[in-house]
């Protein structure tokens, strides 16, 4: 009855898998699996831990790796949150120095600088180079109109 308490514990890394998503807990249910078999064998209990272990090792060392680099060219990385910014046009709506400023990016203002010495007048469109925080930091766009009117954006 040993490998019905393997199977329960392959089963619990199954459903935390499905929270985590990273591919480790689903090798170590293999593993548990691995144990289970090795219990109905009938391997006594350091054995069963040998072999569950050696089997979550060998699938996180050979199969993961697989997996992922598979997931991977399937599903394109999206980015998201404040990485989905950068590149990002915006418009510049209280003078921006390499100190600070402000800017209307994606429907709202945020703090900003320039990497540049350089001072950005209100109206001038921008790009996002990067977040640093809360904080655009910004470039002025190429080949965009010298200046906007911040109520547009």
């Amino acid at each position: 009855m040993d490998w019905l308490w393997w199977l329960g514990a392959a089963l619990v890394f199954g459903i935390l898998e499905m929270l985590s998503l990273d591919l480790v807990l689903i090798m170590i249910a293999g593993g548990s699996i691995a144990g289970a078999i090795a219990s109905a064998l009938g391997a006594p209990v350091w054995l069963q831990f040998v072999v569950a272990a050696v089997a979550a090792v060998l699938l996180l060392a050979t199969l993961r790796p697989f997996l992922l680099r598979r997931l991977r060219e399937r599903t394109p990385l999206e980015e998201t949150n404040t990485m989905a910014l950068v590149g990002k046009p915006a418009v510049v709506v209280a003078t921006v120095t390499p100190e600070g400023g402000r800017v209307k990016l994606h429907g709202e203002v945020w703090s900003a600088r320039t990497d540049q010495a350089e001072q950005l007048t209100p109206g001038t469109q921008v790009q996002v180079t990067r977040i640093d925080g809360a904080t655009a930091v910004i470039a002025r766009a190429t080949g965009a109109a010298e200046s906007v009117d911040p109520q547009d954006h």
